[in-house]
């Protein structure tokens, strides 16, 4: 079990609560063990895409963390909470309530490189603390402005319920960026303040929603053991990479983390394979490939 699960993680448990259920399904099927990981932190009030890596797949997690992904989210005007969504506490209302095309005509200042400070209750660590817990306790943390990238952003549907205007948006955004902050921004910037009602993350680099399952599927797939038919294979993590042929003996160099020279291949990141079976990520620089990542298959 060397590879990708999908998850369409449902509101309520936490990223680390899905691994434990994967975790569980393996058990309850009768698989052998591995390690299980997750490929980028949902928080429990967001639902969709989670990507679980098993096995030697687990060694490419980081590179999850680095890769674009594309929300789905709905901004509720007139009211902003300390945590930037509904499961806070209201600290500010404003009278001021964007219309729908005040809302269309704001998105296109936000589309490319933009400074964003995250929300008070994150997972960032301030001075060895997590920032949420700092938050919890009345200390809410002054992080610092980080840039992010915004590659697109749309208004899907817009209404008013309750007498409450609201927003749903579709975003493709780079690494590190809050969501939760991007709505407080949009918000703010229609002289109006606002908090997510929900979030749906429906990419993460390669991984779609088409691709996923949820967890009763899970639980009825391992103890059917067919959990297979659902298991991308390790190399799904790194669709953006060149693949590199090499023979058997550098094979067995590559897996004892030895350097190769004289490899006639254009410089970056290449998966290196032994007869379509992955050996390495590695390094080509200068006509030497050096070993980024190995992989024990």
């Amino acid at each position: 079990m060397h590879g990708w699960i999908v998850i369409d993680k449902p509101v309520g448990p936490g990223s680390t609560n899905i691994v434990g259920a994967v975790k569980r399904a393996l058990r309850d099927g009768g698989y052998q063990k591995v390690k299980v990981g997750h490929g980028g932190t949902l928080d429990p009030l967001a639902s969709g895409v989670l990507p679980i890596a098993l096995g030697e797949a687990t060694k490419l997690s980081g590179r999850m963390l680095d890769a674009d992904k594309e929300y789905e989210f709905t901004i509720a005007f007139g009211a902003e909470t300390d945590t930037l969504d509904l499961e806070g506490s209201v600290i500010e209302t404003s009278d001021n309530i964007p219309d729908w095309g005040e809302i269309e005509d704001v998105l296109v200042d936000f589309i490319g490189e933009i400074e964003q400070v995250p929300p008070a209750f994150s997972a960032l660590k301030v001075d060895g603390k997590r920032a949420y817990d700092l938050a919890r306790a009345g200390n809410a943390p002054a992080l610092a402005a980080r840039k992010v990238t915004i590659h697109d952003i749309r208004s899907l549907a817009e209404g008013m319920d309750e007498g409450v205007r609201w927003a749903t948006l579709e975003a493709r955004v780079s690494k590190g960026t809050y969501i939760r902050s991007l709505a407080r921004d949009i918000a703010r910037a229609l002289d109006s303040v606002g908090h997510v009602t929900m979030l749906r993350r429906t990419r993460a680099g390669p991984f779609t929603l088409e691709q996923a399952i949820s967890l009763d599927k899970l639980g009825e797939s391992a103890k059917g053991r067919t959990l297979d038919q659902h298991l991308l294979p390790l190399t799904a993590g790194l669709d953006d990479i060149p693949a590199l042929p090499v023979s058997p003996d550098q094979a067995g160099a590559l897996r004892q983390g030895r350097t190769l020279i004289g490899i006639a291949a254009q410089p970056g990141l290449h998966l290196a394979t032994d007869d379509n079976l992955p050996v390495a990520l590695v390094e080509v620089s200068a006509g030497e490939l050096r070993v980024v990542r190995g992989f024990n298959l």
